[in-house]
């Protein structure tokens, strides 16, 4: 019996050997454990911070503003445009420059400014025509000027309309302080009598403010559709754009890519502001075509304003648009050839009204 107990207690430790394995030497390489590869987080890309809409907008140029101007009455100023004219002064400052024939092919600008209380000297003033005044009161602008073609002055007596006259009237004394002349008004130059006519943005103000006309009329508002990108989509080149109005005066307008804008020239020199040498750059250039009809002896004419055809330039493309207006206190708009609105880049607008015999060049 005592022999059989200790074949058993042989036997257990024998199978207690087999199961335990063989236990690694100091020697052996210690088991590798392998462990799940898990995914770098990527890094998340930056979300671009968006540029918040400026609160107000100029309703003439699109351009961010600090305050409201959209019930800001402006000005619009008739600015003599004769080669011994030159240069004005103020005109580089003009939200909108509106060009348009005076009789025997001379050309007169119509300036239109929204804050004048930024600007400088202002000239030199010429005499007014009806359809710059039809232009102006598209704008609901304080019309200034020096004189004025016999039929505006009788359009002004029947319909007793306001404007600033530095010929006739209340605001043509040198003791209202609104016009004086100074015929050495640009350094290094020296003008006849009637190239010498100035204003000011300050004497301007003065005047808004005494005649209580610095807001629009009830119920107006000026439209016009503004875009970030005015390039007009399938333009042609329109690196520079050449206007004709005449025998006598042809426009030039290059385009600089660098500032986005076109340079004007005029009398075959660059456009330039007499008050501090710049030249006169626009972002947007409209020529329209349009009806001249001769009035008189002195070759003063009538100039139609209801609607026709042209061209819009901007980023160095032009393309085709047509026009309308039609009564005086309409505004002027611009459409696409298939008759949408046209967006405008934002900045300053040059438009040049042509005779429709004439066409413009884009190259």
């Amino acid at each position: 019996m005592k022999r059989i107990t200790c074949l058993l207690c042989a036997l257990l430790l024998l199978l207690s050997a087999g199961c335990g394995g063989e236990k690694p030497g100091p020697d052996s390489p210690t088991p590798t454990i392998p462990v799940s590869e898990v995914p770098a987080t990527p890094t998340p890309e930056p979300v671009p911070t968006p540029t918040p809409e400026p609160a107000f907008r100029s309703p003439l140029t699109g351009l961010p503003s600090e305050t409201d101007l959209s019930q800001k009455r402006p000005v619009a100023v008739m600015l003599n445009n004769l080669k011994a004219a030159q240069p004005q002064q103020g005109n580089s400052q003009a939200d909108i420059i509106y060009e348009l024939l005076a009789e025997g092919g001379i050309t007169r600008m119509l300036a239109v400014y929204l804050e004048p209380e930024e600007l400088g000297l202002i000239g030199s003033v010429r005499s007014a025509r009806q359809y710059y005044w039809e232009i102006a009161q598209g704008h609901d602008a304080v019309y200034i000027h020096a004189g004025a073609s016999p039929e505006f002055y009788e359009t002004k007596k029947n319909l007793s309309l306001f404007t600033v006259d530095g010929v006739n009237g209340r605001y043509s004394s040198a003791s209202a302080g609104m016009f004086w002349r100074n015929r050495d008004r640009v350094a290094g130059h020296h003008y006849a009598f009637e190239h010498s006519l100035l204003t000011s943005g300050e004497a301007i103000t003065a005047m808004l403010e005494k005649e209580n006309r610095g807001t629009h009329k009830d119920g107006y508002a000026y439209q016009m559709a503004f875009a970030d990108n005015g390039t007009p989509a399938g333009g042609g080149s329109a690196l520079t754009v050449t206007v004709p109005f005449s025998s006598y005066k042809t426009g030039v307008f290059r385009y600089d890519a660098d500032r986005g804008v076109y340079l004007a020239e005029e009398y075959g020199e660059p456009y330039i502001d007499g008050n501090d040498g710049s030249q006169v750059s626009t972002v947007n250039l409209l020529v329209l075509q349009t009806t001249y009809k001769v009035l008189d002896n002195a070759g003063r004419v009538k100039v139609g304003l209801e609607s026709g055809k042209g061209w819009f330039a901007c980023g160095g493309k032009i393309i085709p648009i047509t026009w309308e207006k039609g009564g005086a206190e309409q505004q002027l708009r611009y459409f696409t050839e298939d008759g949408q609105p046209l967006a405008l880049g934002r900045g300053r607008s040059y438009v040049c009204f042509i005779p429709t015999s004439k066409t413009v060049t884009a190259e």
